[in-house]
């Protein structure tokens, strides 16, 4: 339910909740006119869905202020102003000895307090607040180089589904709201960041053993500019990607989005947008609700690790990319 005294601000009642938004007819998403309204009302219609994906993760905001096409603001530490009621894990950054409150999130009221501060995108770690060094969510990345196509990036999906399959281990897929596709597993949280990467390269070793298109040459410049890179270093500590459902901040307004692996052959990740996914989330639900109830252990991957290494694989560069910007 919306209560309008005036044009300058409305408030939303989210659930026992009320979250007042500023400007709401501020467009932010010029192809088609959308609002800052809109994009609020978009996360309440997803609700469940965005606040599965980010529930208790540390969450980077990307804000807009003015709309999609102004500055971007990369957002770690909670903006100030916040209700009470929002909860912050702290996480710490050893490189500076410093820290950053993060926001962390329990409720739809607070996805829709972090677009009254202008945040377009969600980006969470893909670790939770009882233990932030303990990642439960394995991410794979199928990130085309710039000659590549989606039906490469479909192609190597495939594969990585085929792998998964053998391993025993369930893939959720969604599109990454850019030109490429995210696959999440969720693990135990029983290994470190650099374990969880280690299985993950281990893992685009194989997929890139049996698909020609993969190339997991270190350097972006060295790469084939038609090939695919599986990218373990989302596994990293402090790297984050959109959520599912996070909105994209492009004029457009796609979306990152669940789909079924009877899709990947067909879904065009254009079609999701902030005016096309609410419809098909009401008629279809979360398409990773049962994520939870489908957790794997990887330490068959960190074997793989090993033999790979006693087979002289090179080990890929130990990223430092704790930033503390925002």
């Amino acid at each position: 339910m919306t209560r309008s005294p005036s044009r300058s601000a409305i408030e939303l009642e989210v659930g026992d909740r009320v979250v007042r938004l500023t400007n709401p007819d501020r467009v932010y998403f010029p192809a088609r006119g959308e609002t800052k309204l809109d994009l609020a009302r978009y996360y309440l219609a997803v609700s469940d869905g965005i606040v599965r994906a980010l529930r208790d993760r540390p969450c980077m905001l990307h804000r807009f202020p003015t709309g999609v096409t102004g500055e971007k603001v990369h957002q770690k530490r909670l903006p100030k102003g916040a209700p009470d009621w929002v909860r912050t894990v702290r996480v710490h950054f050893p490189r500076w000895n410093r820290h950053a409150d993060e926001l962390c999130v329990q409720h739809p009221a607070d996805v829709v307090w972090a677009v009254q501060m202008s945040t377009v995108e969600f980006h969470p770690w893909n670790s939770r607040c009882t233990d932030t060094e303990k990642p439960d969510e394995w991410r794979i990345d199928i990130d085309p180089m710039p000659e590549a196509s989606y039906t490469d990036v479909r192609r190597v999906a495939h594969v990585a589904h085929e792998v998964l399959g053998e391993l025993g281990a369930t893939g959720w897929p969604k599109t990454s709201g850019g030109k490429g596709m995210h696959i999440y597993v969720r693990i135990a949280p029983d290994h470190g960041f650099g374990d969880v990467r280690r299985a993950a390269h281990a893992f685009a070793r194989e997929v890139g053993r049996r698909c020609d298109l993969v190339d997991l040459t270190w350097w972006r410049k060295d790469r084939d500019p038609a090939s695919i890179f599986v990218d373990y270093n989302q596994n990293a500590r402090d790297h984050t990607i959109r959520s599912a459902y996070s909105v994209r901040g492009v004029p457009e307004a796609v979306v990152s989005t669940p789909i079924r692996w009877d899709e990947v052959d067909d879904a065009d990740p254009r079609d999701f947008t902030i005016a096309t996914v609410p419809p098909r989330y009401a008629e279809l639900g979360d398409l990773h609700a049962g994520i939870d109830d489908a957790v794997f252990l990887i330490d068959e991957l960190l074997e793989w690790a090993d033999r790979d290494a006693r087979d002289g694989a090179d080990e890929p560069p130990t990223e430092d990319v704790q930033n503390l910007d925002g």
